[in-house]
């Protein structure tokens, strides 16, 4: 049992500590017990009759008996629907104004009392009972919205609604967020409500920290994004359809959504997944670009305990030959836990230990950051957070009182990131982290959390936020509370240091988040189950445009075996976040501590992905201007092809290479489904050609790493400069690839440098796009 798991323990209830977070916890259901009362009886409420429809830009308002619906379809194609007037703002999923409406969308009648909004890229039919089908220019259905329908307290409150959808019954369903059990989510119910699982994870755990209504569903009629911007609790169930033998019925695939309260309102964006990604991250913003030195290998521990300590492990990589660019402190190197603090025992110098490290080792430091503030005078974060405005900054009950709850410091307040005030308050406060040395931040423990005895780590869902000025509970706000925590450390940090990208990455968050930085795992479980649901959390959340992710690398809560801490290294060594860490007491991660095979081992990969690292800051850029994630499903370039749909043992990073990483105990050979086109082994140069299912080797020393023929990768040359990595294209064939070169890490407009490959008489000629296709770098050619 570990730190997290003993103060969630009944067994506390005896300490002082445990009384105290007994008596917070008590607080919480009383305070919810007056301030919500049950909402007694209700009355359902459905569209009813289509009576009258009133044409406008981009689409109109269809009015029916008991509501109304207002459709537009957006000039970059995406397609809005709300009911009872909701538009578009106010959100915190999109990043700025509403898209501009198409003016040559036009609402207008069809058949059986029915209206239509025919758009370039989608057709959205309107039956007379509320129905809503989006449909291909071909007019095949991509996804049918049955009438919603409402439950609305008689005595007065938020109604609560349930939207049904019918999909094709081939259809496969992906995204909703963080999901341990993903990234193809079967058969089931899935909550949509930020949680710390309670100090560890696996893949039947739901729902974890980083919740998202946003569902990408593929399917042989077309990939589409559906975005349900709606911030309160709520559910998702899917259900995979069947298709009907011989004569037989399909059985159409279903989506039910019910949400405690809140507005019904759906984005849809359709198209190719590249496509789909594009206008999903024009809708909410691009993704933050990280520093390129968060693009190389990191390694952290909950208990690194004093500086000696951390200059032991930076001497270890280095005496070791092995490449590290970050470390990170967790919250045991605070004073008392306190945030925005310093524990000067055993860090007496962290900004000579932050210089020391960068100057002669090129490591950085990354500072934990809990929300969580120990409500004690004569603390100052605590003293300069009660005078922000004219309430203080923390969150406070219906009653008007601070809410507190029981937390590493001990009795804590919560700032209300959901006012303005708070998050510029806040973002000042990251200046003490930069004196301190530090070059970014981990945001943890932000969903937010209160230990407590009866299982319900929040804050009362009848606390009052701010909401932008628009005011509300924790109902509405809590699901964006760490994602607002993070705009306030972006921005904050963005003031501090205007000439570098901030990094920063959080552990909650929610649609949109992208803006402000990346993610991890949390607290995954040690073990072969963890490992597999540390690739189903990265897929899952490229897909919903968080691109920059990764694992605890060999599991949170335990001690791997060195088998299963290589696999996890090679894994996380492919990953866009590669960083190592672990508990308090589940033993050091150093890779030296795993024997002399995984030592040697493990230097091969890390120096495997410093020789990549070029590519990783190719695809961070072309992530931030495009959407598309670095870690891509195998059906990203065939959504089409039924076989890719189902593979989650695999993944494309980048277009260039297929990673096929071990996820079983004794495994030395392995299973690859190939999409289409020549493939080469980058280790053994075996050729294999797709589409199809092929047996490849996988010995303990490294992970099957295929290359597309033709492409062209971005690599460190022996010499440290720029190296063009070229694979042949196959026989008729031509092929290439992107380049953006490290241009620092500031602010410097990227260059893309296009590269086209064919074969001539038997040689494979390189040009770059535009000008006299002169190429000005190495080029070294492989598959030949």
């Amino acid at each position: 049992m570990n730190g997290r798991d003993l103060v969630r323990s009944v067994k506390m209830v005896g300490s002082v500590q445990g009384m105290r977070t007994v008596r917070s916890a008590w607080r919480r259901q009383r305070a919810d017990a007056r301030a919500l009362p049950p909402r007694g009886q209700e009355r359902a409420r459905v569209p009813g009759l289509l009576v009258g429809a009133e044409p406008g830009p981009g689409g109109g308002v269809l009015r029916f008996a008991r509501s109304e619906l207002r459709i537009r379809v957006a000039a970059g194609g995406a397609v809005f629907w709300a009911w009872d007037g909701a538009e578009p703002l106010p959100s915190y999923g999109l990043a700025g104004p509403a898209p501009e409406p198409d003016p040559r969308a036009v609402l207008e009648p069809d058949k059986d009392g029915g209206w239509q909004v025919v758009s370039e890229r989608l057709t959205v039919v309107v039956s007379r009972h509320g129905a809503v089908e989006l449909r291909t220019p071909g007019g095949v259905v991509l996804r049918r919205e049955l009438p919603p329908r409402w439950w609305e307290p008689v005595s007065g409150g938020p109604a609560r609604w349930v939207q049904r959808s019918e999909l094709p019954a081939d259809a496969r369903f992906f995204g909703l967020g963080g999901r341990a059990a993903g990234p193809r989510l079967r058969d089931g119910s899935y909550a949509l409500w930020n949680t710390d699982p309670g100090g560890r994870f696996g893949p039947g755990d739901d729902p974890l920290y980083l919740t998202m209504p946003v569902q990408v569903v593929v399917s042989d009629a077309g990939t589409h994004l559906a975005f349900h911007d709606n911030t309160w609790a709520g559910r998702v169930t899917l259900r995979e359809g069947e298709e009907g033998a011989g004569s037989g019925h399909d059985r159409p695939s279903t989506c039910e959504v019910r949400m405690d309260g809140g507005p019904l309102r759906c984005w849809v964006v359709t198209g190719t997944p590249a496509r789909v990604l594009q206008g999903w991250t024009a809708l909410t913003g691009a993704p933050a670009l990280p520093p390129s030195w968060a693009l190389g290998p990191q390694h952290a521990r909950w208990g690194f305990g004093s500086e000696q300590e951390v200059r032991r492990v930076v001497a270890g990589y280095r005496e070791r030959g092995l490449p590290l660019s970050v470390l990170h402190l967790d919250i045991d190197h605070y004073d008392g836990h306190q945030v925005f603090t310093v524990d000067r025992a055993r860090f007496p110098d962290l900004p000579g230990l932050a210089k020391e490290l960068r100057e002669q080792d090129g490591v950085r430091l990354v500072s934990i950051v809990d929300p969580a503030v120990k409500a004690e005078p004569g603390n100052a974060v605590f003293d300069a957070g009660s005078v922000v405005g004219s309430a203080g900054a923390f969150v406070r009950d219906a009653r008007g009182r601070v809410v507190r709850g029981e937390v590493w410091p001990g009795e804590c307040v919560y700032p209300d990131f959901t006012d303005p005030r708070v998050r510029e308050w806040w973002g000042g406060l990251y200046a003490e982290r930069m004196a301190q040395g530090f070059s970014g931040v981990w945001h943890d423990m932000n969903e937010p959390v209160a230990f407590t005895a009866f299982g319900e780590p929040t804050l009362p869902r009848s606390a009052r936020h701010c909401l932008e000025g628009a005011g509300g509970d924790h109902r509405e706000a809590h699901n964006v509370y760490g994602m607002a925590m993070a705009r306030a450390g972006y921005e904050g940090l963005r003031r501090l240091l205007p000439d570098e990208r901030p990094f920063l990455f959080s552990r909650s968050g929610w649609a949109g988040m992208q803006r402000y930085g990346g993610t991890w795992s949390g607290d995954v479980t040690t073990g072969w189950p963890g490992l597999r649901a540390s690739l189903s959390l990265v897929l899952g959340l490229g897909l919903c445009g968080v691109p920059y992710s990764g694992p605890d690398v060999g599991g949170f809560d335990g001690s791997p075996s060195p088998e299963l801490y290589l696999r996890w290294f090679q894994l996380g060594a492919y990953l866009p976040l590669f960083r190592t860490h672990a508990a308090i007491d589940a033993g050091r991660r150093e890779p030296w501590e795993f024997g002399p095979q995984v030592l040697r081992d493990a230097r091969a990969v890390l120096e495997e992905r410093e020789r990549l690292r070029p590519y990783f800051v190719t695809l961070a850029q072309l992530a931030r201007m495009t959407g598309a994630p670095y870690v891509r499903p195998l059906w990203w370039g065939a959504p089409g092809d039924r076989a890719l749909r189902d593979c989650e043992d695999a993944f494309l990073l980048g277009d260039a290479l297929l990673v096929a990483p071990v996820l079983h105990r004794g495994t030395e050979q392995r299973t690859v489904r190939l999409p289409r086109g020549r493939w080469y082994d980058t280790a053994t140069g075996a050729v294999y050609e797709g589409p199809g299912q092929v047996l490849v080797e996988a010995p303990l020393s490294r992970v099957p790493v295929l290359a597309r023929a033709g492409s062209v990768i971005p690599v460190r040359g022996a010499d440290g400069g720029l190296e063009l990595e070229v694979w042949a294209p196959a026989p008729g064939r031509t092929g290439g690839g992107v380049v953006i070169r490290d241009a620092g890490d500031g602010w410097a407009t990227a260059e893309v440098e296009r590269y086209t490959t064919r074969l001539a008489g038997g040689e494979v000629v390189v040009e770059l796009d535009g000008g006299d296709g002169e190429v000005d770098s190495p080029v070294r050619v492989r598959g030949v």
